[in-house]
């Protein structure tokens, strides 16, 4: 995922890994960590059972982001379903950008780097684009892209 990540949207060096992002309550059963890291602002030792090279920095260490409830229902609440699918509470995370690019700041800036970039798909708040059912640029619309209602 690193490497994919790296060579189709952050355009950068494939070694580089990314954040962790886990739910608090099971930050130690996968990091040398013992308090919350909502920031991504210092390391720790990586000592999970689960494999996690894309968040693992080659010293063994990964940029942790620590996720609570109170803090952050919905990012939280995303991490728990991921957990009950794949029983990892683990996510990768990064900066939503493009090489050389701002950060995304607005709903527009994420529409405009998803059609820029080679990402599968983008969750805006409750909506979910997928990259195969967008039309091709210069493509007519299918239908399928009118807002739910409109016929």
């Amino acid at each position: 995922m690193r490497d994919r990540i790296n060579a189709l949207v952050k355009k950068r060096e494939a070694f580089r890994p990314f954040a962790p992002a886990v739910l608090a309550a099971k930050a130690a059963d996968h990091f040398e960590l013992d308090h919350a890291a909502p920031f991504m602002v210092e390391t720790c030792r990586v000592r999970s059972p689960a494999a996690l090279p894309a968040v693992s920095h080659v010293d063994g260490t990964a940029r942790v982001q620590t996720v609570d409830p109170a803090q952050s229902p919905r990012f939280a609440a995303l991490l728990a379903a991921f957990e009950g699918r794949t029983g990892c509470p683990i996510l990768l995370n990064t900066s939503f950008n493009l090489r050389g690019e701002p950060i995304v700041c607005t709903p527009v800036d994420a529409l405009v780097c998803f059609v820029r970039s080679e990402l599968d798909c983008l969750v805006l708040e409750d909506l979910l684009l997928e990259r195969g059912a967008c039309p091709r640029r210069g493509s007519r619309c299918s239908g399928t892209c009118r807002p739910p209602g409109r016929r």
